[in-house]
């Protein structure tokens, strides 16, 4: 079934230019995973990487902006040619309005996704603040959207299909993978 959005969503998602993500919570679950060694392990979801891959195609630009720093968060941001990278940041804020104007790009342009208290200055300042319903229930007061997937679990794609279908694009990015069926193939 294709996803429903209200008219204010829409209004705001339509002109997202740059999507910012926290990481722990948003891309990850928020677990904390310590191998024997002491190396940090963290799981991604795949769907979230495939939509974060179909918004950029469709001309949106992703930064991941984390309080901690992580080799593993690295590694995931080359992999889904994410050139954005803001780790070891507690001021979300700040970090998103010093990215913003690099990118001489006004918060009305940018969307913010993050799930706890570092993340809310953020979420306040860009035009659309998202959140996830395993967010802190602070955040979740002050966010523009919650989505219905929680972080780590889909969240990130769920957003990016929301975004796409705002902007008029999430039905020819879904057709490609269609595999065309032998009457539109022509004789």
């Amino acid at each position: 079934m294709v996803p429903k959005i209200n008219d204010e969503f829409r209004e705001k998602a339509a002109g997202i230019r740059l999507l910012a993500l926290d990481v722990d919570g948003i891309l990850t679950t928020g677990h904390l995973l310590y191998g024997p060694e002491g190396e940090e392990l963290k799981i991604f979801n795949t769907q979230d990487g495939l939509g974060i891959k179909q918004l950029m195609a469709a001309g949106v630009t992703v930064a991941l902006i984390t309080g901690r720093d992580s080799e593993m968060t690295a590694r995931r941001a080359r992999e889904l040619n994410i050139s954005h990278v803001i780790q070891g940041r507690d001021d979300k804020r700040v970090a998103l309005q010093t990215l913003a104007a690099q990118l001489a790009m006004p918060p009305e342009h940018i969307a913010y996704m993050g799930d706890d208290l570092v993340d809310l200055s953020a979420i306040q300042y860009a035009g659309l603040g998202v959140t996830v319903p395993n967010a802190h229930w602070f955040v979740r007061q002050h966010a523009d959207h919650c989505t219905e997937a929680a972080g780590g679990q889909g969240a990130v794609r769920e957003l990016t299909d929301l975004i796409l279908l705002a902007q008029n694009a999430l039905e020819s990015t879904l057709r490609q993978y269609l595999e065309p069926r032998s009457e539109d193939t022509g004789p």
